[in-house]
């Protein structure tokens, strides 16, 4: 979670706050009261409340597991849309939360917190969720919080804070401290250490969860009664809560695959015994994550494709000029989900930079891929301010928002964040309205993932230049015969990539626009400043290597890794199992992506991972 304003989600229009908060009038108490209750209440150890063991209340699950409807809590944040079709895929229907009574009256209830501490806080106070919260689980009912579901629990966080929690576990909700050399956000399939019977992580058997998140609680001897699971990341945080029929976890279930669908369904079925031993893993530390990309715009029919480009030029040499047709995007995303993907990242290059929101078949591209594809999903292409034809203005964060309820959980900035960046190393001023600004502030920064676009530009030293350079170890990045012929190709791109004068220094120009355009800004200059104003991201493109298949650009990715806290995701060039080893253990990537030889079918996803694995990385089997 990341820092958020003191208001409720931009995503919640005031017309239905206005409206939920008059509905759940009869029920909304002063908030100081309700935390000075709490904590008054649980401070106190002889006044804790006594949850009823699992036994005296297994009539009351018996009858209530006939039941098909799980109430979700939906605060009108984010991406909820993976867990709502992760609870349809295990049969059950869904019943909104519209009253707090909803609350109370549920037989089973699941919280899957989206977004910010700070503003998740002041919808729950502001609708009369929070007293309703705390009452249901006083009460043992089922509960399962996810991810913010579980921190708000605690008493209070210090993001954007301090601010008070719901005070029913002991406990402040801090940031993960990076200063170890550990990037924040904490991105990715980690390793869970059980403690006690948590009943629904009895499937896990030592394999990776999927968490994302820059603030943990810890655990202490005030909280260790309800601790069932801590994670290694830094320091030993607190990755699941137990208590009775109360259960929260930091991770995302949902987004977890087989393993965290299994979770799941532990606790909508709590009394269901498995019929075979769960598959014991091999996790012990964060995994290195292999990353399928899928480039998506429409061919000349009209019909959307999956396509790779060659030095970002899509269409096939040949006498028609098609565009380049690999696939429908939804059935490989299914497929790569299947052969073991980490992540899915699309990558919208249709077009409609004038009005983004009517690509309306990328967005149901989305949607039909979020319902049986359990494991991220990022979208990139045309997320920034615009005006329509009618001069109806946009703001990014709509555009990013409808993204997200289409079921992204996390969106990338290309072009806008280099105008972005640009501007603010003029000005040095964070205006708050730019679009890394506005959507890290309301989902998290662990949401917004910036991609950039860089080429070298050789030189014969590094003081020629204002930018950051570097001495080249590989200058040697040569074009494919298809990419010279190419009408974006010129000679005077020619000229920088042959380094005809033996130039030993190089640096990396920032482009825009697919790649057509250069910037005055490099790449590293890029990096650190969209880190400052909020991305929880990198994903690093070479167009020098793209297409080429002889390997990661390892110097503009050591540069980058190295210049940044947050993770970087290596992109561009991969052709070989060997270019995944090579740039884990010569950078400190925390990602690597491919494309057109997944695609292509000439390195399977699961080659990559058991290559990785018989090397000593870790990896997600």
């Amino acid at each position: 979670m990341e820092a958020a304003p003191q208001q409720p989600f931009a995503s919640v229009s005031a017309s239905r706050l206005n409206r939920n908060t008059r509905s759940f009038s009869s029920f909304s108490s002063s908030s100081s009261l309700l935390f000075s209750r709490k904590n008054a209440f649980y401070r106190n150890k002889h006044s804790r409340v006594k949850f009823k063991s699992s036994s005296t209340l297994s009539l009351r699950a018996s009858s209530s597991s006939s039941d098909s409807v799980v109430t979700l809590l939906d605060y009108g944040a984010g991406n909820v849309r993976s867990v709502r079709n992760a609870i349809r895929f295990l049969g059950f229907d869904i019943k909104d939360v519209q009253t707090p009574e909803d609350i109370l009256n549920a037989n089973r209830l699941i919280f899957p917190g989206v977004g910010a501490f700070a503003a998740a806080m002041d919808v729950l106070n502001k609708t009369g969720m929070a007293e309703a919260l705390c009452t249901y689980i006083e009460k043992d009912r089922p509960f399962l919080g996810i991810c913010l579901g579980l921190q708000l629990l605690f008493e209070s966080s210090e993001e954007n804070g301090p601010v008070n929690g719901l005070g029913l576990i002991p406990g402040v909700v801090g940031r993960f401290d990076s200063s170890g050399g550990f990037r924040v956000p904490h991105i990715g399939w980690n390793a869970l250490q059980i403690t006690k019977d948590s009943e629904i992580l009895d499937d896990v058997g030592n394999r990776h969860i999927y968490f994302v998140h820059s603030y943990r609680a810890m655990p202490s001897e005030d909280n260790k009664e309800w601790v069932s699971s801590t994670c290694n990341y830094g320091d030993k945080f607190i990755a699941s809560i137990r208590r009775g029929n109360v259960h929260a976890v930091q991770f995302h279930p949902e987004k977890s695959g087989d393993v965290g669908l299994s979770i799941l369904r532990r606790f909508l079925y709590p009394e269901s015994t498995m019929l075979k031993k769960p598959t014991e893993g091999k996790a012990s530390q964060l995994a290195k994550r292999v990353i399928a990309c899928l480039d998506v715009r429409a061919n000349d029919k009209g019909d959307l494709v999956v396509t790779k480009g060659d030095q970002y030029d899509v269409r096939e040499n040949t006498k028609e000029n098609e565009v380049r047709n690999l696939g429908k995007p939804v059935e490989l995303a299914g497929q790569y989900y299947k052969d073991g993907t980490d992540e899915i990242s699309f990558l919208n290059i249709t077009g409609f930079r004038d009005f983004p929101l009517g690509d309306l078949p990328m967005l149901q591209v989305l949607r039909l891929t979020s319902e049986n594809v359990f494991v991220p999903l990022t979208v990139g292409g045309g997320i920034r301010d615009f005006t329509d034809a009618n001069g109806r203005y946009y703001s990014s964060l709509e555009v990013a928002s409808e993204y997200f309820r289409s079921g992204a959980d996390k969106i990338s900035i290309g072009s806008d964040a280099v105008y972005v960046a640009e501007e603010y190393l003029k000005t040095g001023v964070k205006t708050g309205k730019s679009s890394l600004e506005q959507i890290s502030r309301v989902y998290g920064n662990q949401a917004v993932v910036v991609s950039i676009d860089p080429r070298r530009v050789y030189l014969n030293s590094p003081d020629d230049v204002e930018f950051k350079a570097i001495r080249v170890t590989n200058p040697d990045q040569r074009l494919s015969a298809s990419a010279m012929r190419s009408p974006r190709f010129t000679m005077d791109l020619f000229r920088l990539l042959f380094c005809p004068n033996g130039e030993e220094y190089a640096w990396y120009q920032c482009t825009v626009s697919g790649g057509r355009e250069g910037r005055p800004i490099g790449a590293y200059e890029l990096a650190k400043t969209v880190e400052e104003l909020g991305a929880g991201e990198i994903l690093l493109n070479c167009i020098d290597c793209d297409g080429q298949g002889k390997g990661f650009d390892v110097d503009l990715i050591k540069l980058i890794s190295d210049a940044v806290s947050i993770p970087v995701i290596a992109s561009s060039g991969a052709g070989a199992v060997e270019h995944f080893s090579e740039v884990f253990r010569k950078t400190n990537a925390s990602a690597a992506l491919a494309a057109g030889i997944f695609h292509r079918k000439e390195v399977p996803i699961q080659s990559v991972k058991e290559h990785l694995f018989n090397e000593g990385i870790e990896v997600r089997i």
